[in-house]
């Protein structure tokens, strides 16, 4: 059990990249007993012993309650720092970057939200936002799916995802829903390079319908087999990357 008001994020490269980014306050690391100081544990116990971080010796099968996925490491952190829209809005400002958003319409699966979070680090997605309820947050397994990445992004949690949309709106960001329809267009088709936030549905369900409607317009993935659908993790991936690709010409 983690001690209250902290929680175990697990795995070497999650925990390697929570201990570089340094967003949240550690208040120990667990390291199995027998454990080879090499590699990636070394550097976690370099970044440890940097940050005055206690490290403590465990029996594996302490670890294996935490998470069977461990690889000899566990961190007893604080939970992720999420921040305010306002922290998002002014980041490409201060990057003197196109604004590039990604909302998340009741994403549940904590697998594709990391996964798509891993991504959205890598192609220069300025700020994430999620609603409050019906959605996952970011979870130790979020963390450890994204190998880290999400500890070098902004993600704000909103009460209400619509609402918002109007906001960003209004401070011109054109809004892209990625949806199987027939009335949207091809991604590769749209102009991607304008301020943007790419909002991506529910595994299953896809937009919901008061999200779909503030959208300014619809992309689509074409499809050619059997299975008429990419779960949100890919199709989100797929079309970032296709950002990218127009930005940097």
């Amino acid at each position: 059990m983690s001690s209250p008001g902290y929680e175990h994020i697990y795995g070497r490269q999650a925990v390697r990249e929570v201990l570089r980014a340094d967003r949240r306050r550690a208040h120990r690391l667990l390291l199995a007993q027998g454990i080879q100081v090499k590699g990636e544990v070394e550097e976690i116990l370099s970044l440890a012993e940097r940050q005055a971080i206690p490290v403590q010796l465990v029996p594996r099968r302490e670890l294996d309650r935490i998470h069977p996925g461990h690889q000899g490491v566990a961190l007893e952190a604080t939970p992720y720092p999420y921040v305010d829209l306002d922290a998002i809005l002014r980041r490409p400002a201060q990057r003197g970057e196109v604004p590039l958003l990604l909302l998340l319409d009741c994403l549940q699966d904590p697998q594709n939200f990391g996964s798509l979070l891993r991504t959205a680090e890598a192609t220069g997605v300025h700020g994430v936002i999620i609603p409050r309820r019906h959605a996952v947050g970011v979870t130790p397994t979020v963390v450890n799916t994204s190998s880290g990445a999400v500890e070098y992004l902004l993600v704000a949690r909103v009460v209400n995802l619509a609402r918002t949309m109007t906001r960003l709106r209004e401070v011109g960001i054109w809004l892209a829903g990625l949806e199987n329809l027939p009335q949207a267009q091809p991604y590769t088709q749209a102009d991607l390079t304008v301020p943007l936030g790419l909002v991506v549905g529910s595994e299953g369900k896809g937009l919901r319908r008061l999200v779909r409607e503030r959208c300014d317009l619809l992309l689509r993935l074409p499809m050619r087999g059997r299975i008429n659908s990419l779960n949100a993790a890919v199709a989100g991936s797929v079309v970032l990357y296709e950002v990218l690709r127009q930005r940097e010409g």
